[in-house]
């Protein structure tokens, strides 16, 4: 099974969604924990990496990609 790839700043969908509703969070912190931000209410939230990674279901938009969409305009 091929290792999902996550950056610092990424916009990612859980297994779970948030008891706001929402299911995009934003990652704000990264190291041996992972501290991720909901999209809609702005509540953070700490999860260590294992429990992090293995309720990540995929990675929605890339902070790589946004920083690209800028350098173009």
């Amino acid at each position: 099974m091929e290792r999902k790839t996550f950056e610092l700043g990424d916009i990612v969908m859980m297994k779970k969604q948030h008891p706001c509703g929402a299911n995009e969070m934003e990652i704000i912190r990264m190291g041996m924990d992972i501290r991720i931000k909901c999209v809609k209410c702005k509540h953070s939230i700490l999860l260590p990496r294992a429990k992090f990674e293995k309720s990540l279901k995929k990675v929605l938009r890339s902070a790589g990609d946004n920083a690209s969409d800028d350098a173009d305009t």
